[in-house]
């Protein structure tokens, strides 16, 4: 496996990061601002900075095809920014919220945005051409806390959510005149808006942290506060899903997780390092870490002259200075992304964490 591309941007909590689908662009979530880094041969340089909001800015996605960039923050305000002849056009969003904004995804068709927050609330949020305006219509029932995560289904229809309540749902986000009606699958055929098509549970009702569809749609993954990772394979309409497996591990839990293919997953978090995940409808199983812990320079320590052993341990009580990971992040992985994907399958992702480090890996 070749070595992770690692970039150290600044020694500060990343809340979130995304690629332009070029990947020669990085937008940040750093505190109040959303910095824009640009690739410069192997490194990443400052270009930009998108300064709009007045609390901390909590995620950020750049969509694909547009070139658009979706930021929401704690001061319960989404702003749309586009690239214009004088630098990025920021246009406010009408979330209709009373309580910070959490969480922000584009859709895959780029026509809509789903706006996480702590209201109880999604805000589906999509461009009125008549008013020259984004607003807002909120999926309501039956969430009863806050909103950790959103992920669009391949048809930019259906919605997984995650929130503190314990549950992962997938709601119907249709909107007409924006939405061509989906085609009939595994989650429902009939798909008003707010329609909930499938509601699920851990088995420790952990806080969910993370959720994503497989390529296919076909299957749900989420990960929660008690180190599980729950996959569903719903059977059709109304009727009880295929498989529910929840994998409970040893670990610490996991954050953010990505699908590479049908039959893997990706999840890092609070262990400061990716795992990867094997399974099927019969179950699922932990592989291994993506990083091999004997790497130099990280792993091994350089021995030390016995001068300097005594006086480490006369100036900190210990001989050698443990406080470096042997890991490549140094602190919590926040979020990890698909960095290059074609047809579902994952050839390299992203991982950005509190350490303030963006790291590229290799599948």
């Amino acid at each position: 496996m070749a070595s992770p591309d690692v970039h150290h941007l600044f020694h500060h909590p990343i809340a979130d990061h995304s690629f332009s689908a070029d990947r020669q662009t990085l937008a940040v979530a750093r505190d109040n601002n959303v910095e824009l880094y640009s690739r410069s041969g192997s490194n990443f340089t400052l270009q930009d900075e998108l300064k709009g909001h007045d609390k901390t800015v909590t995620s950020v996605d750049i969509a694909p095809s547009t070139g658009r960039i979706v930021t929401c923050s704690q001061d319960r305000n989404a702003y749309v920014w586009e690239p214009s002849s004088s630098g990025w056009k920021p246009t406010l969003v009408l979330l209709r919220i009373n309580r910070a904004a959490t969480f922000v995804r584009w859709s895959p068709s780029e026509k809509k945005f789903a706006v996480g927050s702590g209201a109880r609330v999604i805000a589906v949020c999509y461009f009125e051409e008549e008013n020259d305006w984004w607003v807002s219509k909120h999926l309501k029932k039956p969430i009863r806390s806050t909103i950790t995560t959103v992920a669009w289904h391949p048809n930019s229809v259906l919605l997984a959510a995650g929130s503190t309540d314990a549950h992962a749902r997938v709601f119907s986000s249709f909107i007409k005149g924006v939405d061509a009606k989906p085609e009939s699958s595994v989650w429902g055929e009939r798909l008003p808006f707010n329609t909930v098509c499938g509601e699920y549970l851990n088995n420790s009702a952990g806080w969910v942290h993370g959720c994503a569809f497989s390529p296919s749609g076909n299957a749900l993954a989420f990960t929660a506060h008690d180190s599980s990772i729950t996959v569903v394979y719903p059977s059709g309409p109304d009727e009880p899903p295929n498989a529910v497996i929840s994998l409970s591990t040893q670990l610490l839990p996991f954050l953010s997780l990505i699908w590479n293919g049908e039959s893997e997953i990706i999840a890092a978090g609070y262990d400061c390092e990716a795992y990867r995940l094997r399974g099927n409808q019969q179950g699922w199983q932990i592989v291994g870490s993506m990083e091999s812990k004997s790497r130099p320079g990280l792993g091994e320590m350089r021995e030390e002259s016995a001068l300097n052993m005594f006086r480490q341990m006369d100036l900190k009580g210990k001989s050698k200075d443990d406080t470096q990971l042997k890991t490549v992040h140094q602190n919590t992985i926040a979020t990890i992304r698909a960095y290059d994907e074609a047809g579902g399958s994952v050839k390299k992702f992203s991982s950005s964490g509190v350490d303030g480090r963006v790291v590229i890996w290799s599948t």
